[in-house]
C-alpha cells in the first residue's frame, strides 16, 4: 500500500512538473520534455530508494543479532568454585585426621584384627586384657570426637552456603544471556553436589563411631566371659560327700 502511494505521488509530481514547464516557458524557449520517461526515471529512483531502505533494515537486524549473540556469550562475573572446593578440602582434611581404625581399607583391617580378635586365649593375662580394653575404649572416644569435629565443620559450611546460594541466585536472576544463566545454574548444581558429598562424609564418620562403640561392647562381653572361664579353671565345683 505504501509502495503504491509512493509511486502515485511520484507520477503526480512528474505531471505537475511537466505542466508547469509547458505553461511557464514561451513557445520559442520550450524544452523538449518526455513526461513518460521522467515518470519512469522517478519510479526507478523510488525502487532504488526502497532497496536501500531494505538493506538498512537488514543491517539493523544483523546488528541486533550480533548484539544478542554478544550478550549470550558474555561470561558470568560471579563464581563460587573456590568456596565450594575449599569447603570440600576442609572436610577431606578432617576425614584424613581420623586415627586408629580410620578410612583406609588396609589400615582398618590391621587395626580390627589387633583390637578385636576373634577370641581370647586363656593364656592372656589380666593386664593384657585391661590394656586391650583401654585401647578399644580410646578408639571409640577418638571416633566420637572426630565425628563431632566433622559435624562442626559441616555446620560452618552450611552457614557459608547460605551466602553463596544468595549470591548465585542473584547472579542467575540478573543474567543477561544464555551463557551467564547456564554458568549460574552449573554453580548451583555444584553447590548441591558439595552439600551431598559433605553429608556422605558426615554419615561415614557417624557410622564409624557407632560401629566402634558396638564392637567395643561386644568385645568387652567376650573378654569378660574369657576372664570368668580362666578364673573358674578346668576343675569341678566342690560337692560334699
Amino acid at each position: 500500500m505504501k509502495k503504491a502511494n509512493l509511486r502515485t505521488r511520484l507520477l503526480a509530481s512528474a505531471f505537475i512538473v511537466a505542466a508547469s514547464i509547458t505553461t511557464v516557458l514561451p513557445a520559442s524557449a520550450r524544452i523538449v520534455f518526455d513526461p513518460t520517461n521522467f515518470a519512469q526515471n522517478l519510479l526507478q529512483a523510488a525502487r532504488a530508494l526502497e532497496q536501500i531502505q531494505n538493506q538498512v533494515k537488514s543491517l539493523q537486524n544483523e546488528t541486533q543479532m550480533l548484539t544478542d549473540n554478544a550478550l549470550n556469550l558474555k561470561q558470568l562475573d560471579v563464581t563460587s568454585l573456590g568456596e565450594i572446593t575449599g569447603a570440600l578440602r576442609r572436610i577431606d582434611r578432617l576425614m584424613g585426621q581420623a586415627e586408629g581404625i580410620a578410612f583406609d581399607v588396609q589400615e582398618t583391617t590391621v587395626q580390627l584384627q589387633r583390637q578385636f580378635p576373634k577370641e581370647y586365649g586363656t593364656a592372656a593375662t589380666t593386664d593384657e586384657a585391661v590394656s586391650d580394653a583401654l585401647v578399644r575404649w580410646q578408639s571409640a572416644i577418638d571416633a566420637y570426637r572426630h565425628t563431632m569435629t566433622v559435624q562442626a565443620q559441616v555446620v560452618e559450611n552450611v552457614q557459608a552456603d547460605s551466602a553463596t546460594l544468595a549470591k548465585l541466585l542473584a547472579a542467575s536472576d540478573s543474567a543477561v544471556g544464555s551463557l551467564q544463566a547456564q554458568q549460574a545454574t552449573n554453580q548451583l548444581v555444584a553447590l548441591s553436589a558439595k552439600q551431598q558429598l559433605q553429608i556422605q562424609n558426615l554419615m561415614a564418620a557417624q557410622y564409624r563411631a557407632q560401629a566402634l562403640e558396638e564392637a567395643r561392647k561386644v568385645e568387652a562381653e567376650q573378654a569378660a566371659r574369657t576372664a570368668t572361664d580362666r578364673f573358674l579353671g578346668p576343675g569341678h565345683a566342690y560337692t560334699p560327700q
